[in-house]
């Protein structure tokens, strides 16, 4: 199997839908891509609901979990340890894809190499409506400079798992920490980072349309304390992870990583 495709749910609307279709019409080869969707911490009536779409769909190689134990983490942790790809892609349930999205991004990796795709934000319900975005313009800067490195700018594409395909042996059993609820897509990207040495940009016809919509996770509202509570924690475990192997993890990522805690604190 060449690419494992990753979606956690909890409570899915319709918005799941248009995700899984998007995955469905990839022009990537199903024979060579499989589905993992684990849908964590609910059940019916989400459980037949997402059966009856596997029913439509029986072309489409399919691993599905459902647990009761809640947390995007643990979601990604179940299907981690089930994939059978080469290379690994993990989509929000809210979120969809190009159909070149898969190709292209499989044509651009290598063993050593984390595949790129073009962002596109949009609020919901108006996904022509594009938005600006840091990580796309992120993208514009690097493939006007051809940056091929983990420089700063391509360094914003690794805040968070999706928009990208990650070589698995980049991953060895590392598993999202499920103490954290705010943040932990942040400390497992820069937990894989010493394995990281090139990136590569597909074309803008693999697009990620990430979609913004009142009352998901990304929006909530926190408070003040418990924001300031999770940020040191995140600070004490990126220092571990780096302190752990200085010479394998770049130092300038985990800076910006302590910096964008402490920015998160105010």
């Amino acid at each position: 199997m060449k690419i494992s495709v990753i979606v956690p749910t909890y409570k899915p609307q319709a918005y799941l839908w248009e995700c899984l279709d998007s995955i469905y019409n990839q022009t990537f080869p199903k024979s060579d891509y499989d589905l993992l969707i684990v849908l964590n911490g609910c059940c019916e009536p989400y459980n037949s609901q997402i059966k009856d779409w596997l029913s439509a769909h029986k072309d489409l190689k399919v691993q599905y979990i459902q647990t009761d134990q809640g947390g995007v983490s643990n979601a990604r942790n179940i299907a981690l340890d089930k994939a059978n790809g080469e290379y690994v892609t993990f989509i929000d349930d809210d979120d969809l894809i190009s159909p070149l999205y898969l190709k292209e991004l499989y044509d651009n990796a290598t063993p050593d190499t984390v595949s790129l795709c073009y962002p596109y934000a949009f609020n919901d319900g108006e996904i022509e409506k594009q938005l600006p975005y840091r990580i796309t313009d992120a993208y514009n800067y690097c493939t006007q400079h051809n940056c091929r490195s983990l420089t700063s700018r391509a360094r914003k594409f690794f805040s968070g798992p999706c928009m990208k395909l990650i070589p698995m042996s980049f991953i060895q059993g590392r598993k999202y920490d499920v103490r954290f609820k705010n943040g932990e897509d942040s400390l497992f990207m820069f937990l894989i980072s010493d394995k990281i040495k090139m990136v590569a940009f597909t074309s803008k016809d693999a697009v990620y349309y990430r979609r913004y919509r009142t009352g998901s996770a990304t929006m909530a509202n926190r408070k003040i304390w418990g924001i300031v509570r999770n940020q040191l924690r995140m600070i004490k475990e990126y220092s571990l992870i780096f302190c752990s192997h200085p010479l394998k993890y770049n130092f300038n990522f985990y800076l910006t990583r302590i910096m964008g805690a402490v920015r998160g604190i105010f």
